[in-house]
């Protein structure tokens, strides 16, 4: 199992981070994703593609960078 942080864009506040940390948990292959609104850091646990963990986080209204 692969752990990965990523930098989160556009979160402003813990609803933010709840529906960002929703959104990764909704991408197959993630076992765990914990959100850091302070210092917009996401941290993904799993197998997830990049690719799909980038897309359900701008389906969410942010960005999602390494």
């Amino acid at each position: 199992m692969e752990t990965k942080t990523y930098h989160i864009e556009g979160m402003s506040c813990n609803h933010c981070r709840m529906a960002a940390e929703k959104a990764l948990m909704s991408v197959p292959g993630v076992e765990k994703a914990s959100v850091d609104l302070v210092s917009k850091e996401a941290v993904v646990t799993g197998s997830a593609d990049e690719a799909l963990l980038s897309k359900a986080i701008e389906d969410a209204g942010f960005n999602l960078t390494k």
